[in-house]
């Protein structure tokens, strides 16, 4: 007699994160996952410094009142970058409002990243050009977008997988019960990836599940749970290289928890200071995900000055790019708030339109 679900120890995560180069920039074993290639690691540590330069900038154009808003990913770039990498073109990238590192880093011009982030009407790129969804800023609403493309590409026999991104507060949303029940009874291709920042905005993890991880919420589904240390961006491309491709050959969804840490606040609304301690802030300083690529990377023999001179050039240009975009006056329709709500306007977005039209050449007669 075959034994019961129940007792299946496989869909457990492991005690400690898989963790492949420590803080020191070591490389370490591990019985299951390898180290990716160095020249793997050289892209990852590139696009780990356009990343990081992606927000300063994006911190300074704030500060500078040209984007509304900024989430930071300010020490979370390995799990950006790793998101972006681990997948084939053809596969589908869901971002939260905090992941512009990875919707760049999988090809969207910064100027279209930064879009939405600016105030706009729109994402600011083609989801279909790019096979990433937009940005969504409540909390896992795009999970279950995730899941609903991973079931389309399943019953049209492709071989499309999903990345879908939350962080640690959406894993108390029902939306994440919903896409992670769906997915695992429908068998759908999609690996859930969980940044495991410790905060959801002002509230710890501690108030957030009494769970011994965010990954052992997997079994509950039927599921495949893993945690990663999320700042160790060796360990994630092999942990979520490994999911993405088990998915690919038919085997289901994964929840994949990355511990990780946000180094600045929630927004730039946000004073994290009432909320953390600066001790703790600064500790994680020693685990920064930059510092330990780049050590593992010249411990190696494998990067040298030309190479890192190189990379700080290619995020100056983003960078510069990003400023630029910015920096160019807007001039919106108005017209364009009622042009693409439906293919064709309705008769109350016509009366809404005429309602607007008639205010602004009010106040432009007025003026």
């Amino acid at each position: 007699m075959d034994a019961p679900d129940a007792l299946r120890t496989d869909l457990l995560p492991r005690e400690h994160p898989v963790r492949l180069i420590d803080e020191h920039g070591r490389l370490t074993e591990d019985d299951r996952y390898a180290a990716p290639p160095t020249e793997r690691l050289l892209e990852a540590y590139g696009a780990l410094v356009r990343g990081r330069r992606i927000n300063e900038q994006a911190n300074a154009l704030v500060r500078q009142g040209r984007l509304a808003v900024y989430p930071s990913s300010h020490g979370q770039e390995a799990c950006e970058v790793a998101a972006a990498l681990a997948l084939r073109d053809g596969d589908w990238l869901f971002p939260t409002y905090r992941d512009s590192v990875a919707v760049i880093t999988r090809g969207v011009d910064p100027e279209e990243a930064f879009v939405l982030l600016r105030g706009d009407w729109h994402a600011g790129f083609d989801p279909r050009a790019h096979r990433i969804a937009p940005h969504a800023t409540p909390l896992a609403t795009q999970l279950l977008h995730a899941v609903g493309v991973a079931f389309a590409a399943k019953s049209r026999g492709e071989d499309t997988v999903v990345l879908a991104m939350c962080g640690d507060g959406a894993t108390s949303e029902g939306d994440f019960h919903e896409a992670l029940n769906f997915a695992a009874v429908f068998h759908v291709p999609v690996v859930f990836l969980v940044q495991n920042n410790e905060f959801a905005i002002s509230v710890p993890l501690s108030r957030q599940t009494a769970a011994p991880s965010l990954a052992h919420k997997a079994i509950g589904y039927g599921m495949p749970g893993q945690r990663v240390d999320g700042n160790d961006v060796a360990a994630l491309l092999a942990v979520l290289g490994d999911a993405v491709e088990n998915a690919r050959e038919g085997g289901g969804p994964a929840l994949i928890e990355a511990h990780t840490y946000r180094m600045q606040a929630h927004t730039n609304a946000d004073d994290d200071t009432r909320y953390r301690d600066r001790e703790e802030v600064r500790a994680w300083e020693e685990r920064d995900p930059l510092r330990r690529m780049r050590a593992h990377l010249l411990a190696e023999g494998a990067l040298d000055d030309a190479t890192e001179a190189a990379f700080a050039e290619e995020a100056d240009r983003t960078a510069t790019a990003m400023r630029d975009a910015m920096n160019r006056e807007v001039h919106p329709d108005p017209e364009d708030l009622f042009r693409f709500v439906h293919a064709e306007r309705t008769p109350q977005l016509d009366a809404q339109w005429a309602q607007l039209r008639d205010e602004l050449a009010r106040e432009e007669a007025g003026a």
